[in-house]
């Protein structure tokens, strides 16, 4: 039990759960004066040599003196943290804050020592690093900015722990003793680090999920049919590599086997390790397995178990009680509620799901947070791959469920450096950490494609997602600016999956199109337009073309320099030469491996056996196999019905070809869908590879420390605020953004005065909400070019709007007439600082016509930013208009950008609107509302979601 310290309260907050870097997790808390005994039996389990070089001395035991100090902390001063496991101690750290002379001190102190102890059984498994992490983080929150740590020069693990970092630090030795000083601001490097660590660590632990060496099936009935069964039987028949048990404590206690594979009443009686768990139980039985599993060392558990978080409150909190029982013993957890886990790999063939077919083994990573949703998939990529294209094997499927601890993210950490894993299929039904997901979708976009099909934004029960407040849309556009392929359907998901798993990425929009149907070849044209793309005329071969008519055309299209992808079009032929399926799809074939490096797609009608030959590309390619069973509608993948085994193949299935082969596809707009879809993400490879950068004009204009003091002294004011004119104009002045002037007119008097103070022309403007930029309503005159236009006007407003105290107007000079614009910045607690640029007026806003990018943005990026509206062109001479200062436009976005970026109490900005004429703009209306800023988990240490 956890107790108060003697100064603070126990800071709950500082609790975490880590991904280690084998892959095991631990638990991190502070130390409490509750785990003395804790503490002398973990000093017991560490050698002598580990002693040693945490005390510089021969020290066996702790006296009672020592573990009073390494227990009572003012957890402000004094801090320890333990990482247990199983309740247990494995690691320590511990530091103490001292002064300029090295002795113990109080704030404003800001320098402490630091100390780790960590179990030599634990040692190498990223435990210190962890932990590192986390005293850093303890140690910022309370006022030290800097850590002191003596080590013997022997003590080479500890030194690297602390010279691989990333932190600023100094070296020194005196006196036989290494002295290593850091600063604890996190700085690029350190986060760089901290992010490599993740990666590992997350990769390996869904890893070690994919690949056991040993897998128990626990609630396998001991008659056919239902949940454990089945999957037992699948894993079974689909070939695992390794030692598989069923588990069920209702066997009798003779009975040794099961379907020839050993059977035991528990986890504890199997002889020898269990890597992974599949647990098919009961959900009130659940916590009695996981212990067994956690007491026996298994490192991980598919939970197929239903009656969690999506049934309801009790259920959440039953779900939460699995993730933090199972947590507390190293393990992860996909699921509850999961469908299950596939891995194809010749070494590993685990089928672990209640897929009612297999795929064939292949390199598309799959993922599906609904089971529903992972049969639909696996079924259509069983079919495509049956007959269609013949480029469709999984390398390995994981359907997450629930989520409650494995989410997409740890996957993608997986799928990022796994060789066997060339395309990312994911079907997210929500994401709990935008983020993260961003941040790791940019990172494996950049090496191989991920495509993603996001619900509508309403999360389903059971899930954990953070609050956010950005449209579904703009979520969306934030996803394909991280180089994510936005698709709509799963029919698109599967589509573009093809064509990336096999096929070359396009160089251009060019498209070339051939075929043996006018008709069909000016509908695939015609789709290309209307995707962005920009297709030749088609070449119409005639419905009499022949094999070597259709390998002549496709080669000369792709020897074309002209020319940066191909689309065929075939209808069944008519004559004696027509072509046939066979050899239409050799001819194909071998013209496309003339020029490789362009991408090939078939649109096919009526010529199922065409593309059964374009899957056939040699004699090693994949065999068609029978359809998918129908799938019954008691299919119980969601809860702990019965359900008969599916019949497995005989054989396993054949590794799919690593040859180029053609996708073919039933319809001319899924291709050019498809193929749109691969231009735009080369593209996107493209730029990244040059993302830009900052222009160094414009860090010289902004006095990033004067901003600081101004909204520090604004904050004493006020938790959250919305700054007053003259206040936003002075924050944004310091960013070198100026507004336009614009005075109260509260009377035809004052807004007389108002004009002479600016000078004429001016303008007359309602500023209440109602009409606040709403020019069609009326609430604007504008070019009033002396003192009787000005009061006729005011009239008018007053007399069609009410009285001045209802209307607010203002008066403010004419600016030089151009295109209006506005800008937005907004931090959003879940995805981060939010960019957002569109045209002015009701037309933009309800067709919902804004672009958005992540803070901070560059130059290149806000280039691509203003042309991404559709309504773009506006800005650079349509019809025959003048085109306005693009360049300044741009610039006045990166100030924005990095204001928001260097000052994250500034939770939100607008310009509107922004007037951008042929030379320069005018920033006629502004407001900034600064608060506390949200809390950032991406720059504290790395923990797991808290249950």
């Amino acid at each position: 039990m956890q107790s108060a310290s003697d100064r603070h309260e126990y800071p709950a907050h500082w609790e975490a759960d880590v991904v280690l870097r084998d892959g095991g997790t631990a638990r991190i808390r502070p130390i409490t004066v509750d785990d003395a005994d804790r503490l002398v039996s973990f000093y017991e389990q560490v050698s002598d040599e580990s002693k040693y070089y945490r005390f510089f001395a021969p020290y066996p035991r702790l006296s009672a003196k020592d573990v009073h100090r390494f227990t009572h902390h003012d957890f402000v001063d004094r801090v320890g943290l333990a990482a247990t496991v199983g309740g247990e101690f494995i690691a320590t750290v511990r530091y103490d804050r001292i002064g300029a002379e090295g002795m113990p001190a109080s704030a404003p102190a800001d320098e402490a020592e630091v100390a780790f102890l960590v179990q030599d059984a634990h040692q190498g498994r990223g435990v210190a690093s962890a932990l590192l992490e986390h005293i850093g983080a303890v140690a910022r929150e309370r006022g030290i900015r800097r850590f002191a740590a003596e080590v013997l020069p022997a003590n080479v693990k500890m030194i690297k722990v602390f010279t691989d970092a990333g932190y600023t630090q100094k070296r020194s030795f005196e006196d036989g003793v290494v002295r290593l000083e850091f600063d604890l601001e996190p700085t690029d490097r350190s986060l760089a680090v901290q992010y490599a660590r993740e990666q590992r660590a997350e990769s390996r632990s869904v890893q070690r999920l994919l690949t056991p060496g040993s897998v128990a099936v626990v609630g396998v009935g001991r008659t056919p049919g239902g949940v454990g069964r089945s999957v037992l039987g699948n894993i079974r028949d689909y070939g695992f590599k390794g030692r598989l048990y069923a588990v069920n404590k209702a066997f009798p206690d003779e009975q040794k086997e099961l379907d020839g594979i050993p059977a035991h009443r528990s986890v504890r009686d199997i002889d020898g390790p269990v890597d992974l768990a599949v647990v098919a139980v009961p959900a009130e039985h659940v916590p009695e397995v996981v212990a067994e599993c956690g007491a026996h060392g298994v490192q991980g558990l598919v939970v197929l178990s239903a009656g969690y978080a999506e049934s309801g409150p009790e259920g959440r909190e039953r779900q939460r009680e699995l993730v933090r029982h199972a947590r507390a013993y190293g393990m992860r957890i996909i699921g509850p509620n999961a469908f299950g886990i596939i891995n194809t790999s010749p070494e590993v063939r685990l089928n672990a799901s209640l897929a009612p077919e297999a795929p064939r083994p292949g390199r598309i990573g799959l993922f599906a947070q609904s089971g529903a949703i992972g049969i639909a998939l696996l079924s259509r990529l069983h079919r495509r791959g049956a007959g269609v294209t013949g480029v469709t094997g999984v390398s390995t499927f994981v359907s997450s469920g629930n989520r409650a601890d494995v989410s997409g993210n740890d996957v993608l950490q997986y799928w990022y450096d796994d060789p066997d894993t060339d395309v990312v299929l994911m079907y997210l039904e929500s994401i709990g950490n935008p983020r993260k997901f961003t941040r790791l979708a940019r990172r494996t976009a950049a090496a191989k494609p991920l495509v993603v099909v996001q619900g509508a934004g309403t999360a389903p029960q059971g899930h954990a997602v953070r609050a956010t407040r950005l449209p579904h849309t703009t979520v969306s556009a934030l996803l394909r600016q991280a180089g994510v392929i936005r698709v709509d359907t799963i029919t698109e998901l599967v589509d573009t999956g093809l064509l990336l798993a096999r096929q070359p990425l396009p160089t251009g929009p060019k498209v070339a199109i051939l075929g043996n149907s006018e008709s069909l070849g000016l509908l695939t044209y015609d789709a290309c337009v209307a995707e962005g793309l920009r297709p030749s005329t088609p070449l119409d071969l005639t419905t009499a073309a022949a094999p070597e008519d259709f390998h002549a055309a496709l080669a000369r299209a792709l020897a074309d320099d002209s020319c940066d992808a191909v689309i065929v079009t075939a209808i069944p032929g008519v004559g004696e030469g027509s072509a046939g399926d066979a050899a239409l799809a050799e001819a194909l074939r071998s013209a496309a491996e003339q020029v490789p490096g362009k991408p090939v797609l078939v649109v096919h009608v009526e010529l199922g056996g065409l593309a059964e030959a374009l899957s056939a590309a040699t004699s090693t390619a994949p065999q068609a196999a029978p359809g998918p069973p129908t799938i019954r509608a008691d299919h119980p993948f969601r809860a702990l019905d019965r359900l008969r085994a599916t019949p497995a193949p005989a054989e396993p299935p054949v590794a799919e070809t690593r040859e180029r082969l053609i996708p073919a596809y039933p319809a001319a707009e899924r291709a050019v869908r498809a193929l749109a879809d691969a231009v735009q993400y080369a593209q996107w490879r493209r730029e990244a590879a040059e993302p830009g950068k900052v222009p160094e004009a414009i860090d010289a204009a902004i006095d990033e420390k004067g901003a600081a003091a101004l909204i520090g002294g604004l904050l004493t004011r006020g938790q959250g605020l919305t700054l007053g004119s003259e206040e936003t104009c002075e924050l944004l002045g310091t960013y070198g953004i100026q507004v336009h002037r614009a005075l109260p007119a509260t009377t035809a008097d004052a807004a007389v005065q108002a004009a002479a103070t600016l000078g004429y022309p001016v303008a007359l403007k309602a500023t209440a909400p109602h009409l606040r930029h709403r020019a069609d309503l009326g609430g604007v005159r504008l070019d009033l070019a002396d003192e009787e236009q000005l009061r006729r006007a005011y009239a008018e407003l007053t007399e069609l709007f009410g009285t001045p105290d209802e209307l607010r107007p203002v008066v403010q000079g004419m600016a030089p007439r151009g295109v209006d614009t506005v800008i937005r910045a907004v931090i959003d607690p879940a995805a981060g600082a939010v960019l957002s640029f569109g045209l002015a007026g009701a037309a933009s806003q309800l067709l919902g016509d804004t672009a958005h990018r992540l803070i901070p943005v560059t130059d290149r990026e806000a280039a691509t930013l203003v042309r991404s509206i559709r309504t773009a062109p506006l800005l650079f001479g349509w019809r025959g208009s003048t085109p306005v200062d693009t360049p300044a436009l741009e610039e006045l976005l990166l100030r924005v950008s990095r204001l928001v970026d260097d000052h994250p109490e500034v939770v939100a900005v607008t310009l509107e609107p922004v007037v951008v004429a042929p030379r320069g703009l005018s920033v006629l209306g502004a407001s900034v509302r600064l608060a506390p800023p949200p809390a950032r988990d991406d720059l504290g240490p790395r923990t797991l979601p808290a249950y």
